[in-house]
């Protein structure tokens, strides 16, 4: 699409955080065009903050943003839903500090956005086009980043554990595929892990209802897995909602290897900061018209405190 789009129309949900168990309410409103994603903490008097890398704040079993002190936490599956369905500004009221987590997977928002319906806008959509490969690593985990044309992710796991393994997958992003192969791809976790993070203050909201548990051998959920790969597939999932933090589309191919929520954000404040690593185009076409270069601290649709 070589237009921007927002939504249509407001929509809501509500339910709880998967680490708070804050009762929760969000509210999706269209946005102006060229403004991005933004959070606004309706419990805080409006306070609004940007979905961009310039606000990342912790970043361990969830992405949190952070402005002024203010925090949101738990984004990562909203904004995969909003970048996968092509959604470039929005407005998310939230009544609390952290999105609901709904049933852990992506699913929810995509019918949230798909009921809310798409409006193009008339200002011109910009991409991130890569120019030169990019790269982090650290002991065996690793993601990296290299020219395509076109947004292609490249994920590969390895749990110990006889329903999971070793997972890799590719996947090309269209809303379709999305829809289908890694919205209903749900968060997951290990029983006996279970005390360890409620005593880190984590998990606090968590149930058979929004995650998938294993025990050593097994999947307690009724149903067991949506896919074999659900684990994998989820990692994408949140993939994808980190790499939303870059403010732009990207085209080029993702590659994570056992990374995680720390390691998204570190490609993505690596990749942000480093001006000859990309360049900016205004459509999907093999030879694009380039923008007219902006400054580091210019990337990303809202302006910096």
């Amino acid at each position: 699409m070589s237009f921007q789009h927002t939504i249509s129309s407001s929509e809501e949900v509500s339910g709880v955080g998967l680490h708070s168990a804050v009762a929760v309410r969000i509210r999706l409103l269209p946005g102006a065009a060229s403004q991005g994603i933004i959070f606004r903490r309706t419990d805080l008097d409006g306070f609004d903050i940007p979905a961009s890398w310039k606000h990342i704040a912790r970043v361990s079993y969830a992405t949190s943003l952070m402005r002024k002190g203010v925090l949101i936490s738990t984004t990562e599956h909203l904004l995969a839903a909003l970048y996968a369905m092509g959604v470039d500004n929005a407005v998310v009221e939230i009544s609390s500090l952290e999105l609901p987590i709904l049933d852990g997977s992506c699913a929810p928002f995509i019918r949230l956005v798909k009921q809310a319906g798409l409006r193009r806008q008339r200002a011109r959509r910009s991409y991130l086009r890569l120019l030169r490969p990019v790269e982090v690593a650290e002991g065996g985990k690793r993601i990296a980043v290299y020219p395509y044309d076109g947004f292609r992710l490249t994920s590969s796991i390895d749990f110990p554990h006889p329903l999971i393994g070793r997972q890799t997958l590719e996947f090309e992003l269209t809303p379709e595929a999305f829809e289908r192969e890694i919205a209903p791809a749900r968060t997951f976790g290990f029983l006996d892990e279970i005390p360890q993070m409620k005593d880190m203050g984590l998990i606090r909201g968590g149930s058979l209802q929004n995650a998938l548990v294993f025990t050593r051998d097994s999947v307690m959920n009724e149903g067991g897995l949506r896919f074999p790969d659900e684990c994998c597939r989820h990692k994408i999932l949140d993939l994808i909602g980190d790499l939303a933090l870059i403010g732009y589309p990207l085209r080029a191919h993702v590659v994570a290897e056992r990374a995680g929520h720390a390691m998204h954000t570190a490609l993505v404040l690596k990749l942000v900061r480093d001006r000859s690593l990309w360049e900016l185009v205004t459509s999907e076409e093999s030879a694009p018209e380039r923008l007219a270069a902006l400054p580091p601290l210019a990337l990303g649709h809202a302006a910096s405190d």
